[in-house]
């Protein structure tokens, strides 16, 4: 049953139709225990009655059936054990009873049996215990008769209670229906049971969570046909002057400028695909990865590139330190750090990379590339993590992305960054820092 309607009125109708069988049952027993109460009591008069009356010289019974409401059966008996007088016939009476109350079983069910013993004789006045259950049900089912009559009321009360109850939902599913696609505002809560707010309230996170996403795809989008627009038109230019070139000097030149402008475009592409990868993206496998491991294969990848541009790069610290994230977007993120601080440190320069424990830092494993490069005045430094942004005049060129994905991959784990100068006083160190545990 996937009803919430049915289910609930499945459960109250079998509520209210138990608490009434129950009820019923209660008063059956009630009215039984009253019943025997009031026939024992006029079983014992009717004896006391009969003990001073010469019962065993009438000639016809005493109680007509006709007139033997209680259906009570008076026999008499000799002290010597002969019975002498039987107000009307039954095969199946007790013979035998002992003074006082007694309930005797024969083959015609149970009987209650009063004897008193008189002078001469005893006098045993019986009856039917079918007598008293059958009283007692007509005096439950009259007792229980306006509940009866009341419980197709009841019934309709209850359908129209849960209707006017679920009501709510109702409308609820009646306003997410009628949304359009692009419709991720709110949802009212107003005048909303207790038990549907908590509900109201996680989809509400959930179209939050939803608009926020798209307006950073909308914002991603815009800025990513921005900035290709520009290598694009260039390589366009390019091409013009290589077609135009007339000598084997100018065509080489020409070559070699169209090649540059091929590799920062597959290079800005290849950083907005990482952007888009991560921002947003779906929850990756969480494992432990060992940042000292991560460092020294990051560092080992981009030392021809370092080399190349005459810079030490190395590992300066690296303290056994773990942390629960994913292996590939960690990789990305020290990759792109790594990358920049080679990118933008002059020959002779030096870039240092350091992992440092949890133990040794109460905020947990901390990730350090620190460079002795130009860097970046303070005002700028927040700024920096910004799409697309690159400050005047900084060579060599780039998109702009490496920092916004450090971030973003920060901000998955977790994880704060801090820009700072870097060794000396001279150049910027950036401080990945990842929360205990």
């Amino acid at each position: 049953m996937s009803s919430l309607r049915a289910r609930l009125l499945a459960w109250l109708l079998a509520g209210v139709v138990l608490v009434g069988a129950a009820g019923g049952w209660i008063v059956y027993r009630n009215a039984l225990s009253e019943a025997d109460v009031f026939f024992d009591y006029h079983l014992r008069q009717t004896a006391l009655i009969l003990r001073d009356q010469p019962v065993e010289y009438l000639l016809a019974p005493q109680f007509p059936p006709a007139d033997a409401a209680y259906d009570f059966v008076v026999q008499v008996w000799s002290l010597d054990g002969v019975r002498v007088y039987l107000s009307r016939p039954h095969a199946v009476l007790p013979q035998v009873t002992t003074l006082g109350f007694a309930t005797v079983a024969t083959s015609e069910g149970r009987w209650r049996v009063f004897g008193v013993q008189a002078l001469t004789k005893v006098i045993q006045v019986a009856q039917p215990m079918s007598v008293r259950q059958q009283r007692a049900a007509e005096l439950a089912l009259q007792t229980l008769k306006p509940f009866a009559l009341l419980l197709p009321v009841l019934a309709l009360l209850i359908w129209l209670s849960v209707g006017h109850a679920l009501e709510p939902l109702r409308r609820l599913t009646a306003l997410v229906s009628a949304r359009r696609v692009e419709a991720l505002h709110a949802l009212p809560d107003a005048r909303l049971p207790d038990e549907v707010r908590p509900l109201v309230g996680a989809l509400n996170d959930l179209l939050a969570r939803l608009r926020a996403a798209l307006e950073r795809e909308r914002a991603f989008m815009a800025d990513a046909a921005h900035e290709l627009r520009t290598p694009l038109t260039a390589l366009h230019l390019q091409m013009g002057m290589l077609a135009r070139a007339s000598g084997d000097a100018e065509r080489a030149a020409a070559m070699a400028t169209l090649s540059a402008g091929v590799q920062r475009a597959i290079h800005l592409v290849e950083q907005m695909l990482a952007l888009a990868r991560q921002e947003p993206r779906a929850e990756a496998q969480r494992v432990a990865v060992r940042l000292d491991d991560l460092a020294r294969e990051v560092v080992a990848e981009l030392v021809p590139l370092a080399d190349a541009g005459g810079i030490d790069l190395g590992v300066s610290a690296a303290q056994p330190a773990s942390v629960h994230g994913d292996p590939d977007a960690l990789r990305t993120l020290l990759r792109n750090l790594v990358d920049n601080a080679v990118r933008y440190t002059p020959a002779g320069g030096r870039v240092d990379v350091s992992v440092e424990e949890a133990a040794a830092d109460p905020r947990g494993a901390r990730l350090t590339v620190s460079d002795d490069g130009p860097g970046i005045p303070p005002a700028e430094r927040e700024r920096v993590f910004d799409r697309f942004y690159r400050r005047a005049g900084t060579a060599p060129p780039g998109s702009g992305l490496g920092l916004s994905i450090v971030r973003t991959i920060a901000q998955s784990h977790g994880a704060s960054i801090t820009v700072a100068d870097g060794p000396a006083g001279k150049g910027l160190s950036v401080t990945v820092g990842f929360p205990p545990g």
